[in-house]
C-alpha cells in the first residue's frame, strides 16, 4: 500500500491537507481513529456553534416584546432536543468530509496511526489488526485534547472536559467553568442562557487573557450583567467530588474560598496529541509538548512533516487548514508564501461575540509604536440599534508615521464575520486613511470599522 502522501489525522488540518494534495496529483490517504472532520467538527467548533445558536434564540423568545412583538410567557426548551441537534450537526459535517474524500478520491484508513522509519505508518484497526502502509511524505495532524491539571483530573461526570460539555444527558442546576478563554466563555455563555448558575474561574486580570484590555473588561461586564460571576486573579487549588456535586477550594487575593455547584468545567487549554505515535522511535523531535517543524513544516525528519495544533503555532482550526495546504503546495515545489502568524484571526463565540487580528494597544506601544487609536460604539450605529444589539464596538489600531493598521478589536454581535475585512486589509498593506475612504454600505454594522478608522484620525461622523 504505497502512497505519495500520507496523512494522519482528518480535523481541518489534516481533511484539507489531503484534498489539496488531491488536487495537485498526489496519491493520497488519510487516516483517522474515531471520526472525520476531527475534533473542530465532530467536538469543538462546529457544534459548540449549534449549541449557542440556541441559546441565543432561546434569549430572542424571551425579548419579544422589545421588538414590538408578543410576549411569549415562559419560553421553555427541551435541553435533549437541544444537545441532538448540536450532535446531528456535527455528523452532518462528518458526512461532508466523507463526500469529500471520496470526491477527491482520497483513501480513507480507519484506526490508530504510529509513525514507522522509513517514511512508513503501522494502521492498528478496532479489531487490533496492524496493516503498514508507505509513502514518500507523511503530514501528521493528531490535533489536540482537553488539557488536564494535577490538582484538576477529570472523571468525565462532575470533573469534565470539553467533549462531556457537549453532550450532557441533562442541564445541570449549577457550574463553574475553570478557564476564561474561547472554550470557557464560550460555554459559560451557553449554559448561562439556558438556566444554568455559572461562575468563570480566571488565573489571569482579566477574562479572555489574549484580547485587548478595554475588550476584555467590557465582556467582563457584559457577562456579569448576564448573570455569570467572574473570578479573576483566582485559581482552583483542589476540588472534593465525594459528595452530590464539586467542591472547589479557590485561592484568591483575599484568602481562599469555596464554590459549590452540581459540575465543574475544566477548560484551561489543550494538549498536543504527541504521545505514543512513534516520535520519538524514529526521531522527531518534541520540545515542550509540541513537535518541531521548520518554516514550511517538515519535521526533523525528512519526509515527515507536521501541522495543526501539535505545533506551538496558534491552536485554531484557521492556522491548521492554512498549514496543510502550505505544506501540500511545497512538496509540490509551487512558489509558496510563508503564513503570517502575526495576521491570524481569532474569534470568540459567545454574546457578545469578540474578534480580533493583530496587535493589541498595549503590545503596540510595547513594540515601540506610536499609535492612532480609534473606536466607534455600536450605539452609535444605525443597524446595530435597528437590530436591538447595542453591546460593543470597534477599536481600531494604527501607526501614527505610516498608517500601517497594527489591530483591529471588535466585540458586538456578528463581529466574527466582520473581522475578515481588517485580515485582508492588513494583508494587502491597507492604510487608515484608505480604510476611512473605502465606501462602506449603509446600514451595516460594518460601517464601524470605518468609522472607528476615521475616529483615529479625527474625522469621525457619527460620534
Amino acid at each position: 500500500m504505497n502512497y505519495d502522501i500520507i496523512v494522519i489525522g482528518s480535523g481541518p488540518g489534516g481533511y484539507v491537507a489531503a484534498i489539496r494534495a488531491s488536487q495537485l496529483g498526489f496519491k493520497t490517504a488519510i487516516i483517522e481513529k474515531e471520526n472525520l472532520g476531527g475534533i473542530c467538527l465532530n467536538w469543538g467548533c462546529i457544534p459548540t456553534k449549534a449549541l449557542l445558536k440556541s441559546a441565543h434564540v432561546f434569549n430572542y423568545l424571551k425579548h419579544t416584546e422589545d421588538y414590538g412583538l408578543n410576549k411569549i410567557e415562559n419560553p421553555g426548551f427541551d435541553f435533549t432536543k437541544v444537545v441532538q441537534r448540536s450532535r446531528g450537526v456535527a455528523t452532518k459535517m462528518s458526512g461532508g468530509i466523507s463526500f469529500l474524500m471520496k470526491k477527491n478520491k482520497i483513501d480513507v484508513i480507519m484506526g490508530t496511526a504510529k509513525v514507522q522509519k522509513g517514511k512508513k505508518v503501522s494502521v492498528t484497526d478496532k479489531d487490533g489488526k496492524a496493516t503498514e502502509y508507505s509513502a514518500e511524505h507523511i503530514i501528521i495532524a493528531t490535533g489536540a485534547r482537553s488539557r488536564e491539571l494535577p490538582n484538576l483530573p477529570q472523571d468525565g461526570k462532575k470533573v469534565i472536559g470539553y467533549r462531556q460539555a457537549l453532550a450532557l444527558p441533562e442541564l445541570p442546576k449549577s457550574m463553574i467553568v475553570v478557564g476564561s478563554g474561547a472554550i470557557g466563555v464560550e460555554f459559560a455563555d451557553f449554559y448561562n442562557s439556558m438556566g444554568t448558575k455559572v461562575t468563570v474561574v480566571e488565573f489571569m486580570p482579566n477574562i479572555v487573557p489574549v484580547e485587548d484590555e478595554e475588550v476584555s473588561k467590557h465582556l467582563e461586564k457584559s457577562l456579569k450583567k448576564s448573570g455569570i460571576d467572574i473570578m479573576t486573579n483566582a485559581s482552583v487549588e483542589s476540588v472534593d467530588t465525594s459528595g452530590a456535586g464539586v467542591k472547589a477550594n479557590v485561592k484568591t487575593a483575599n484568602g481562599n474560598v469555596t464554590l459549590e455547584a452540581d459540575i465543574l468545567l475544566s477548560a484551561v487549554g489543550i494538549a498536543a496529541n504527541v504521545e505514543g505515535q512513534g516520535f520519538e522511535e524514529i526521531g522527531i523531535q518534541v520540545e515542550k509538548g509540541r513537535v518541531l517543524v521548520n518554516e514550511w513544516y517538515e519535521t526533523s525528519v525528512p519526509g515527515y512533516y507536521a501541522i495543526g495544533d501539535i505545533l506551538p503555532t496558534q491552536a485554531l482550526a484557521h492556522v491548521a487548514s492554512a498549514e496543510g495546504i502550505t505544506c501540500v503546495e511545497k512538496i509540490k515545489g509551487l512558489h509558496v508564501e510563508k503564513i503570517d502568524y502575526g495576521n491570524i484571526p481569532g474569534c470568540t463565540y459567545c454574546h457578545p461575540e469578540v474578534a480580533s487580528v493583530g496587535l493589541t494597544e498595549k503590545q503596540a506601544k510595547e513594540k515601540g509604536y506610536e499609535v492612532k487609536v480609534g473606536k466607534f460604539p455600536l450605539s452609535a450605529s444605525g443597524k446595530a440599534t435597528a437590530n436591538g444589539n447595542t453591546d460593543g464596538f470597534v477599536k481600531v489600531i494604527f501607526d501614527a508615521k505610516y498608517g500601517e493598521w497594527l489591530g483591529c478589536h471588535m466585540i458586538g454581535e456578528g463581529v466574527t464575520d466582520m473581522i475578515a475585512e481588517a485580515v485582508v486589509a492588513r494583508k494587502l498593506e491597507t492604510t487608515g486613511h484608505e480604510i476611512i475612504k473605502s465606501i462602506h454600505p449603509h446600514p451595516t454594522v460594518s460601517e464601524a470599522i470605518m468609522e472607528a478608522a476615521a475616529a483615529a484620525y479625527g474625522e469621525v461622523i457619527h460620534i
